[in-house]
């Protein structure tokens, strides 16, 4: 069966790049686990909004009025996207994930005596700003970069009993999926609070907080097809119930004086400022979208990815995977290729191929020390590097991602550029080493070719 969901549904898909020897290619992005493509149907959302746009609550007017009732109507329609109940969850609406974690973290009042168990498969997102604010006990991974039940059970029975269990629901680096379910009612069992980093799992799977045991989950609109600047935390409404919010100012509040605050009820004492209503516009015309599409075509389309993605890989020679090539997976993949530096190799697929991908350490450089086997003295010179400015000498590797986005034929079309690659190290002259330590080639910066 043919799956394909993009055919001028997403913002972009019409956009041709220039490539080195020869004409225009229409432009591939396997960087959609960094940012997706705005969707038409969000853009839509968006464009249709704004001449009702005004700012929120109190407003009288009539165009105030209806974005205060848009944007408290969308916090249900989270909850309820990722299986909340609107009478016991709230959605907030920072940013990104980066940010709803920095706020949680923040928000429940964590002291350096308290433990956060995380594990070494995370995002920089759910192991900084717990580290900030408590210590970490980090659940190691095996050499395919993966951990079972058992080892969170071990990290969780540990002394001193831990308060929170923050882990991802899929990695950002090779797209394993943990075992949500599992690993929550462990947690649970022990009474520890369950905060997910649906970043990367929201986009891809049907999520049910309550059914899989989750307490917190946050996630970014920009990686779901509405990237306007808007993320979602759904939490417990009583989980911040109390305490100071991580931003002051206005609509945090219910009463201000130079020497007395008193805070609002919630959700409105985590909203201070004037919200990014345009962004929660976009952001709940993607879930409807998504909703709408239907979980099991857009499960059978990414599955045809992931069977083509693994099959084209292991037909390059020199190529290596890291992390787990079998199991409920994304259509994720990171890779080195024998003889070609990291940065090089991404460079030569979007000059020469217009393939967008990703290369470096993903924002996840504790698992990828761990995927690429560093030793710690391998690491502490990683970290010099970076002081010294040498960013040349960085370890890393290159990650393909796809989507609902993604052609069918564009998995393909990887494969055939990483065999004419791996067959032409030759072809690696053609690029220098820029000030910032990126490859560029020798001949200047290509020129950007209009939408055909």
């Amino acid at each position: 069966m043919s799956l394909s969901f993009t055919a001028g549904q997403y913002v972009g898909d019409d956009l041709w790049v220039p490539v080195l020897d020869g004409a225009p290619r229409q432009y591939v992005d396997l960087d959609t686990a960094a940012t997706s493509s705005a969707s038409v149907a969000v853009a839509r959302a968006v464009r249709d909004f704004l001449p009702w746009y005004a700012s929120v609550h109190r407003g009288a007017g009539i165009r105030s009025q209806l974005t205060s009732a848009r944007y408290e109507d969308a916090r249900e329609v989270m909850v309820r996207f990722v299986g909340g109940n609107p009478a016991t969850h709230m959605a907030l609406f920072p940013r990104n994930t980066t940010e709803a974690l920095n706020l949680l973290a923040f928000r429940l009042g964590l002291t350096k005596d308290d433990v956060v168990v995380t594990t070494a498969a995370e995002h920089h997102a759910n192991l900084l700003p717990w580290r900030r604010h408590a210590q970490l006990r980090v659940v190691d991974v095996d050499e395919r970069g993966t951990f079972d039940v058992a080892a969170v059970e071990a990290a969780l029975d540990q002394q001193p009993r831990p308060r929170v269990l923050a882990v991802t629901g899929g990695s950002n680096v090779t797209g394993w999926l943990p075992d949500l379910r599992a690993i929550a009612a462990a947690a649970r069992q022990r009474g520890v609070l369950v905060v997910v980093d649906g970043a990367q799992l929201v986009p891809h799977r049907p999520v049910d907080i309550t059914a899989l045991g989750i307490d917190v989950i946050a996630f970014s609109g920009h990686k779901m097809y509405a990237p306007f600047g808007a993320g979602a935390l759904v939490v417990p409404r009583s989980l911040l119930a109390s305490g100071e919010p991580f931003l002051v100012g206005g609509g945090a509040v219910g009463a201000v004086s130079f020497d007395d605050v008193i805070w609002a009820d919630g959700p409105d004492r985590d909203d201070a400022g004037s919200p990014n209503v345009l962004g929660v516009v976009a952001l709940t015309a993607s879930a409807d979208e998504l909703r709408s599409d239907g979980w099991a075509s857009v499960l059978a389309h990414e599955e045809h990815l992931l069977r083509a993605l693994d099959s084209e890989l292991a037909s390059v020679p020199g190529l290596h995977r890291l992390g787990p090539v079998a199991g409920d997976r994304l259509p994720v993949a990171a890779f080195n290729l024998d003889g070609v530096p990291h940065g090089l190799l991404a460079a030569r697929l979007a000059n020469e191929y217009a393939i967008g991908t990703r290369s470096g350490c993903f924002c996840a450089h504790p698992y990828m020390g761990r995927l690429l086997g560093l030793s710690d003295a391998e690491v502490g010179q990683f970290h010099a590097d970076v002081r010294a400015g040498r960013r040349q000498r960085l370890p890393g590797a290159v990650r393909v991602s796809a989507n609902r986005q993604t052609y069918l034929t564009d998995i393909p079309m990887l494969g055939q550029a990483l065999r004419e690659i791996a067959a032409t190290p030759e072809g690696s002259a053609r690029y220098v080493l820029d000030e910032r330590g990126d490859f560029v080639p020798r001949t200047g910066a290509l020129v950007p070719v209009s939408a055909r």
